[in-house]
């Protein structure tokens, strides 16, 4: 099987990384801002990983590659906060299409939240699909919900896929997983009981408190968030009662959150997959992670373009 080459922007702990890494993609170089992160990502991947100010990389000392990663950070196009299109955190793309340029890699794929696709009525999400097709690529998006993809939970993100015009590729989709899915018991009922030193004992906010966040064990997750304090209840945890709108209580009983080792697992990392930091880093990589086995599904597809292409 041929090694592809990669490079990853804003690389975090590597999920998006690992799972192309598992069909044969070889990260050689990868960069992000969190000092926990990119030492997490080290310790599995072996590559190559600067730590620091994407905007002062030389891209002289970038390696060349057969295909750049980058879930480009979120959080400004994200539905669960404000969703400001002056945000300077959405202008960070925009070194992502500076590194397309310089490098020309075969293909490039982005990882994005849903709320992308509706920023400024739609026209943020277009103008980001513009710029990257003027790059020279031929550019495909597609809204996929990972627990269509045998991962244990309900996350919505938007793939962005560009293939270079000289591969002439006019059609991809990321085919439909047949499998069954994958529930919590399936993920973490096998688990002995969390350490209190593996679960955020943060105070529950008023805002955490206005909604259900228990699923049960013969469901999947809510999503995984990167902040400890909103990630959701263990589903041993008694059921959550609703009093009113926007007001629900704990049940009689011990109710804790998910551990940072079950939201890895919930997340598709693998159960030996150690994470450098303190608790709150912890989450913080796991939440903003690509799921692992989704990420496999995309570089499983992309890997079965790029042999086609090449070939003719």
């Amino acid at each position: 099987m041929r090694e592809f080459t990669a490079v990853s922007l804003f690389c975090g702990a590597g999920g998006l990384d690992m799972g192309f890494d598992h069909v044969g993609f070889k990260t050689l170089w990868a960069n992000d801002f969190d000092k926990d992160a990119c030492k997490t990502h080290r310790a599995w991947s072996g590559a190559t990983v600067i730590c620091g100010d994407i905007e002062e990389v030389d891209l002289e000392t970038v390696p060349d590659c057969d295909i750049m990663l980058g879930g480009f950070p979120c959080q400004g196009f994200s539905l669960s906060g404000p969703r400001k299109i002056d945000d300077k955190r959405n202008k960070l793309y925009h070194q992502y299409v500076r590194f397309i340029k310089a490098k020309r890699p075969l293909v490039f794929v982005g990882e994005n939240v849903k709320g992308l696709l509706t920023m400024g009525n739609g026209e943020v999400f277009e103008a980001i699909v513009n710029d990257f097709a003027e790059c020279g690529y031929d550019v495909f998006t597609q809204l996929v919900n990972a627990k269509e993809y045998g991962v244990p939970q309900d996350r919505e993100r938007v793939i962005i896929t560009g293939f270079r015009k000289d591969l002439n590729v006019k059609e991809f989709r990321i085919p439909e997983y047949e499998g069954e899915t994958i529930t919590l018991k399936d993920a973490i009922g096998g688990l002995p009981e969390a350490r209190p030193e593996d679960v955020s004992d943060a105070a529950y906010s008023s805002r955490y408190m206005s909604r259900n966040r228990k699923r049960a064990w013969n469901q999947v997750s809510y999503t995984i968030p990167a902040m400890a304090k909103q990630v959701a209840i263990w589903p041993g945890s008694p059921d959550m009662i609703k009093h009113g709108k926007d007001d629900w209580s704990f049940g009689e009983g011990e109710t804790r959150r998910l551990s940072y080792k079950e939201a890895a697992l919930i997340q598709t990392f693998p159960s030996d997959m150690k994470f450098a930091g303190n608790l709150t880093s912890k989450y913080k990589q796991i939440g903003n992670a690509v799921p692992v086995k989704l990420a496999e599904f995309v570089a499983s597809a992309v890997r079965s373009i790029l042999e086609n292409s090449l070939k003719g």
